[in-house]
């Protein structure tokens, strides 16, 4: 069995570097935004990320207010 040629040496580095390409533009678009508030919308509402903290007593608290901080444990 003789090796690949050349030309398809080079196409199957250009489909990795591709692939490696996309893979770090997708993961890099959720960089910086798990804490921080949508922008208000029309009305002045302003959206939070859906995250939730563990209190001692074992409840959980989401997000909330216009700067989407932890809401107290109970």
């Amino acid at each position: 069995m003789k090796p690949p040629s050349t030309q398809w040496q080079v196409v199957i580095v250009l489909i990795i570097v591709a692939l490696i390409g996309a893979v770090v533009v997708v993961g890099g678009l959720g960089i910086g935004t798990q804490s921080r508030p949508v922008p208000p919308g029309p009305k002045g509402e302003v959206g939070c990320t859906l995250e939730a903290r563990i209190c001692p007593d074992g409840t959980a608290v989401g997000r909330s207010g216009p700067n989407c901080e932890f809401a107290p444990c109970p």
